[in-house]
């Protein structure tokens, strides 16, 4: 579409790319900001509107042309800020496939970025000048950037020389956008290919999901060189003609209140984060802290990337009634960075849907509604309808045939958000993207979740590679960690792991934990122990048979903040999980069965 007719358009439904968008947006609302970081999280901004993001995107595109970048992947290491933001832009206009990264570590080597260096052929990283200067210390901690020609970004003069650069051809829909590397939770990092044309169908789908007009004020905190920081809080508003206001994830995690200080402050209307974030804030704020807030303006309270907990809603609502919070804000949603981001969201302005389950029939991949008296139950929380132009299926992993209506599966799902597949890793795109339903010809994406549709509500269960199987009984583990979370208040919040290893043939459960730091002195191991075993047990009937208590810090994650229980396991196997005593904790096999036992 040429923008003399897109003119009344103010959405991007009409645009290819974003690099259209934004060059429409440049041209009609040139002194509109679109960005405002919150350098210390609180009152030091800076903004950039259209028209500058526009003009610094080309220079910097026209940077990366006289390197002879081109149509190649090139890592963008940028702290969190505006330089990222621009960068991002200036590698869209290039042609060249962004790969977003947290800068590497000054102190300690980064085997993920190590990792996805060697993944992606990369060969050029974008930056700042400071980060570009003290590239010696980090190539001394990960010498796989020694590897990479750097280019600074945000420097006067490089900008100034760039704009003599003629002027670049604008990408094509189906070239890949950007490289969205996992979090690798359950493996190594792997590059997802999105497409600019898969960006502009998901972030279509977040507009009509979430209501959005060009009235969006985005409140953020994510990381941007996430799929849900980067996609939902960073191009949806400009996909819409809205504002971003953020600051980085450090200034949220010290002090949570920043976060919803700001959406009262700056009217937001839509923000949101992981279930822990709602948590985070009721746990870590008093009623005198919260007065003075109104966050009546909070029109969707997005909850999604981690398993949405009915009483943290509760928690949440009830806390921040008093300050205007509406409980119909609250927006449960489900997606995956092979989906783009979004592939399902609760309905706008409504009440999130939950259903209190039977535990026993769960366990074996039944759905069936419990009876008012019943005992043991699970109270699950909908993620909403999957989009209209999505596809989805309910299949059971095994047979891959459709599942009833009443039993859990593996959610397979199709539609222009799917993305093209992972970055030289064709044997596990075949895997996961080209996967068939027994009988048919039509193809899915493999998501690795698992969930059933109830009344046209999405619920997600858990991850396959995740599930607890012991004496043929399905346990998810993010329900064994709740229980161990409530068992002792020294239970650090959202640092617990549950997984299984095989004893003399048999699965048996394992769980770790990280001790809260102002409890480690004074802690009685053996009563923090007795208590995880006993509230597992009260809940799941399952006998822990080995308790590691870790240090704080010591449960391993993404740098999303996942746990990551594959890690965890392998940390047991090979004896190096960083424990609070100096005891080690034996591997599971037979003869080391009589110590594991007593561990």
């Amino acid at each position: 579409m040429t923008l003399e007719n897109a003119q009344q358009h103010v959405d991007g439904r009409n645009f290819p790319t974003l690099v259209e968008l934004l060059k429409w947006r440049a041209l009609h609302q040139s002194q509109q900001v679109a960005y405002t970081f919150l350098v210390d999280g609180e009152d030091d901004a800076v903004s950039i509107t259209f028209g500058q993001l526009d003009r610094r995107a080309k220079a910097i595109a026209a940077q990366l042309a006289a390197q002879g970048v081109g149509a190649q992947a090139v890592l963008l290491l940028y702290p969190a800020g505006l330089e990222f933001i621009v960068a991002f832009f200036g590698a869209l206009y290039a042609g060249a496939i962004a790969v977003p990264l947290y800068p590497p570590h000054r102190n300690r080597p980064d085997q993920r970025l190590a990792a996805v260096i060697a993944d992606s052929d990369a060969r050029y990283l974008m930056t700042t000048a400071d980060i570009l200067g003290e590239m010696a210390r980090y190539v001394a901690q990960t010498p796989a950037l020694a590897a990479l020609r750097g280019i600074a970004t945000d420097t006067d003069t490089a900008a100034c020389a760039a704009l003599a650069q003629p002027a670049q051809t604008l990408p094509h829909p189906s070239h890949t956008a950007f490289l969205q590397y996992t979090s690798g939770s359950t493996s190594s990092p792997k590059g997802v290919m999105v497409s600019h044309r898969n960006l502009m169908a998901n972030l279509e789908l977040i507009r009509q999901s979430f209501g959005h007009t060009e009235k969006l004020k985005m409140i953020g905190w994510l990381p941007l060189f996430h799929d849900m920081g980067l996609v939902g809080n960073t191009l949806q508003p400009l996909y819409v003609g809205g504002q971003l206001v953020f600051m980085s994830p450090v200034h949220f995690l010290q002090n949570p209140m920043r976060w919803l200080r700001t959406i009262s402050r700056h009217r937001a209307t839509t923000s949101g984060g992981p279930n822990f974030a709602y948590d985070f804030c009721v746990r870590r704020s008093t009623p005198e802290q919260r007065a003075g807030l109104d966050l009546s303006s909070w029109e969707v309270a997005f909850n999604g990337a981690e398993p949405v907990r009915l009483e943290t809603l509760d928690r949440f609502a009830a806390a921040f009634a008093p300050h205007g919070f509406r409980r119909g804000a609250f927006l449960p949603c489900y997606g995956m960075a092979e989906a783009t981001l979004l592939l399902a969201a609760g309905d706008r302005g409504q009440r999130p849907v939950s259903l209190r389950l039977d535990s026993a029939a769960l366990l074996q991949d039944r759905v069936r509604v419990a009876a008012d008296d019943a005992g043991k139950v699970s109270n699950n929380v909908g993620c909403g309808q999957i989009a209209d132009a999505e596809k989805i299926a309910i299949v059971d992993p095994q047979t891959l045939s459709a599942c009833a209506p009443d039993r859990v599966g593996e959610i397979w799902v199709a539609g222009d958000s799917v993305t093209q597949g992972y970055w030289n890793r064709p044997a596990e795109t075949r895997e996961k993207y080209h996967a068939r339903l027994a009988g048919s010809d039509a193809t899915f994406l493999r998501t690795g979740d698992l969930g059933f549709i109830h009344g046209n509500e999405l619920f997600i269960t858990g991850r396959l590679k995740d599930l607890i199987i012991i004496r043929g009984a399905n346990y998810y583990p993010q329900d064994i960690e709740r229980s161990i979370e409530e068992a002792h208040p020294a239970v650090r919040e959202s640092c617990c792991a549950a997984f299984s290893v095989e004893v003399e043939g048999e699965e048996r459960l394992l769980v770790a934990l990280e001790v809260d730091r102002k409890y480690v002195r004074a802690l009685d191991l053996d009563e923090l122990t007795m208590a995880v075993q006993r509230n597992v047990f009260l809940h799941h009937e399952l006998r822990p048979h080995v308790v590691c208590v870790l240090k704080p810090g010591g449960i391993p994650k993404t740098s999303s903040g996942k746990i990551r229980r594959g890690a965890c396991k392998d940390g047991f196997l090979n004896g190096n999980l960083d424990l609070l005593t100096d005891a080690s904790i034996p591997k599971p096999d037979s003869s080391t069965k009589n110590s594991l036992e007593t561990a």
